[in-house]
């Protein structure tokens, strides 16, 4: 169906279910490719600096995260990338999506910060408004 999907993952239920969803899209397409961002926003990262010290850990820390969606892409033998960006999720994910021309945006419908959610409005509904291709939101 597509053979270029973006999928904003964060680590949490949503995204593993969109990184199914994402997968499913490219299932059957010749050369498909997923690319993961992760957006870590300027909180976060100041919590983990203070935290973690050590950038290299730091990144360590953010890339296990995505492991359970990476041993899905393995298992299935979908080409992927990692892609970590900092800012705030919503506006991120629109630049990077709008930047890469992809076929399709997949992302949750919530992600691990659900207080920001309910105070500032979703990012989901954030990307859905702006970027320029077809947008999957998962539930």
């Amino acid at each position: 169906m597509y053979k270029k999907v973006l999928l904003a993952a964060d680590g949490s239920e949503h995204s593993l279910r969109s990184a199914k969803h994402a997968m499913a899209l490219v299932r059957g397409e010749e050369n498909p490719h997923i690319d993961i961002v992760f957006v870590v926003d300027g909180d976060k990262s100041k919590t983990d600096v203070l935290h973690y010290g050590n950038t290299d850990v730091i990144q360590s820390k953010r890339k296990e995260k995505l492991a359970p969606i990476e041993d899905m892409m393995q298992e299935k033998q979908i080409s992927y990338e990692i892609h970590l960006t900092h800012g705030e999720p919503g506006p991120a994910i629109v630049k990077f999506a709008n930047e890469g021309q992809y076929d399709c945006v997949v992302l949750g419908s919530r992600g691990l910060n659900q207080l920001q959610t309910m105070v500032l409005g979703s990012v989901s509904h954030k990307v859905a408004k702006r970027v320029e291709c077809p947008v999957m939101i998962i539930k």
